[in-house]
């Protein structure tokens, strides 16, 4: 393995065994770099298999001449897998985890708001259908109390009874009411499908756009950080590497190294200066924030479904209401109704006595409140692997947080091992000044 990161790191291969090595290394690479590239562009940013497979095979060529013919371009590439592991990084997984959310979550909040507008729909429809056949009940009693109140006065000749009958004229305007009805439920499922897809096709596209991106970000920052390492001696140079200690050693200053220790960083140890753990610590609370604002709409997945599903629920559960109206006429037992009774009381005649029939009747109906028949879709549970991946992509991001110093020291260790006379003079430049620190103290 050592042998083959000194040919794949040496600017120029020293016979022709390295070169057919570098470039079995180069098209390994370039291979395994291709498939990611397809699959992601194919089946994570959606776009066409042959457009993903033309750009595929584009990058994959581009890449593979890079890498072999172009040096510093091998150590840039080199250096993009430990700036995964930096703020660069994170921005990647912490766009993927919305992207997940987004995607999975929202249109499960809006199919579960459509399922209890359904049911509100599915009420207020046969609530009203239901209020709408009351009127026909009102109709038939004023019918028949009106038949019998001209029963009971058919007998008096001097009068011509006027139809005692009522007339309604709502039920002419109740497919009026179902048409505006199914009009509004057809606009608000409108409303609801133009969202959904609006939220689908701007993910999609703000997800494409943050891919390249980033892409094109972590590319330049690996670019960034070997231009400072080449071009400024004082750059990320306060590490014991193996070359200071040699150094010191061949010089006989080896106490310097000791009495330097606090200034110093090992690039193999773990220890973390403060200033390191307090970035740490202040970008781990700004990813908590984050954090939670994911979890509150993850919140509101599950409560959406537990609305809904409460709202079916209870809308199955719906009983009908009976509705009674009881009519009630009397007449008092000593009303008597004949021809021209006041005329043939007051002669003392004889007169034939027609008593008032009693109406007294009762008409039922029911009021419906649900159906069997209403159209209502099934509410949609939340996926409980959503909440799983974004839980697991989470901790990685915080553990990237506290493994991003590691990283940039990779970084340190991969640009020196590439480009090593340069790293004696970084060396040395380290050297002399913990030497004139050590003559001034």
């Amino acid at each position: 393995a050592a042998d083959l990161w000194s040919v794949y790191s040496k600017p120029v291969p020293a016979n022709g065994r390295e070169l057919w090595t570098l470039f079995l290394q180069c098209s390994c690479v370039t291979v395994v770099i291709g498939g990611l590239f397809y699959n992601w562009m194919f089946a994570s940013l959606e776009y066409s298999w042959h457009l993903s497979a033309a750009m595929a095979i584009s990058f994959s060529l581009l890449l593979l001449l890079s890498l072999f013919l172009v040096h510093p371009a091998r150590c840039v590439f080199s250096m993009i897998m430990p700036t995964l592991g930096t703020k660069q990084g994170r921005k990647l997984l912490l766009s993927t985890c919305i992207m997940i959310v987004v995607v999975n979550v929202t249109p499960n909040i809006i199919s579960n708001i459509k399922t209890i507008l359904q049911v509100i729909k599915c009420i207020c429809k046969n609530s009203s259908e239901s209020l709408l056949n009351s009127t026909a009940l009102l109709e038939t009693a004023s019918w028949e109390f009106g038949d019998a109140i001209q029963e009971n006065v058919h007998s008096i000749n001097i009068y011509r009874p006027m139809n005692g009958h009522f007339q309604f004229s709502l039920l002419k305007n109740s497919s009026f009411i179902y048409q505006q009805m199914h009009l509004a439920g057809e606009k608000i499922g409108r409303d609801f499908l133009a969202v959904e897809v609006l939220v689908k096709d701007t993910v999609r596209v703000g997800n494409k756009l943050v891919a390249g991106f980033s892409m094109l970000y972590l590319c330049s920052e690996s670019a960034w950080y070997l231009k400072n390492y080449l071009t400024n001696l004082r750059f990320d140079n306060f590490y014991i590497t193996k070359k200071l200690e040699r150094l010191a050693v061949d010089r006989k200053a080896a106490h310097l190294l000791v009495g330097s220790s606090k200034n110093l960083i090992r690039p193999t140890g773990l220890k973390l200066s403060r200033e390191e753990v307090m970035l740490c610590l202040v970008q781990a609370m700004l990813l908590t924030v984050a954090l939670m604002l994911m979890l509150v709409v993850m919140a509101m997945d599950h409560f959406a479904f537990s609305v809904a599903d409460t709202a079916v629920k209870k809308a199955a559960q719906f009983s009908t209401v009976p509705v009674a109206l009881s009519i009630k006429y009397n007449v008092s037992a000593g009303a008597k109704i004949g021809i021209l009774p006041f005329l043939l009381k007051l002669l003392r005649l004889p007169h034939e006595e027609l008593p008032l029939q009693n109406f007294e009747r009762s008409y039922h109906h029911y009021l419906i409140f649900s159906s069997a028949h209403c159209r209502i879709s099934p509410p949609t549970p939340p996926n409980p692997s959503v909440l799983l991946v974004v839980g697991l992509l989470f901790c990685i991001l915080y553990a990237i947080i506290f493994l991003e110093t590691y990283a940039h020291r990779l970084c340190r260790k991969i640009a020196g091992s590439f480009f090593e006379s340069w790293e004696e003079k970084r060396a040395l430049y380290l050297y002399r000044k913990l030497s004139r620190k050590h003559k001034e103290e």
